[in-house]
């Protein structure tokens, strides 16, 4: 079972599109809009590192969602993405634990944790995601 309907975008796909919504949006947000976005998350420091963090979100949510719209999910986005999530996860557990960050932020610890689990997954059902060295042109890796 390759996780792909008959020309349909895989399981893989549409993880790689829906996490890469979900971080090109909050991404995108405190480029936009810093004060509704400290409003949520709470007052920061120096608002050139949220900054930052935005714009890394934003290109790697681009990425994902580029390379599930074009059905395009090589284990190095699975990686990518999965990675990003457990980063993610840590700073927000760790940050918060320390009182660094406001405990608001361990709800985006939990949307990573279920983005972490659907990539082990899918990755685990998902054969095309298994880059045992098969490739469409018939070379190997």
């Amino acid at each position: 079972m390759t996780g792909r309907a008959e020309g349909g975008a895989s399981a893989a796909d549409r993880l790689a599109v829906g996490q890469g919504a979900f971080y090109l949006a909050t991404g995108v947000w405190p480029l936009l809009h810093m004060r509704s976005f400290e409003a949520v998350s709470g007052e920061k420091t120096d608002d050139w590192l949220v900054e930052t963090v935005g714009a890394l979100l934003t290109v790697g949510g681009a990425v994902m969602m580029l390379a599930g719209l074009r059905r395009r999910v090589t284990p190095e986005i699975a990686l990518l993405a999965a990675g990003s999530a457990a980063a993610l996860t840590a700073i927000d557990v760790i940050y918060t634990a320390r009182r660094v960050i406001p405990p608001v932020y361990l709800l985006d610890a939990v949307v990573e944790t279920g983005l972490i689990a659907a990539w082990a997954a899918v990755t685990a059902r998902d054969p095309m995601l298994d880059d045992g060295g098969d490739h469409e042109d018939g070379g190997e890796t």
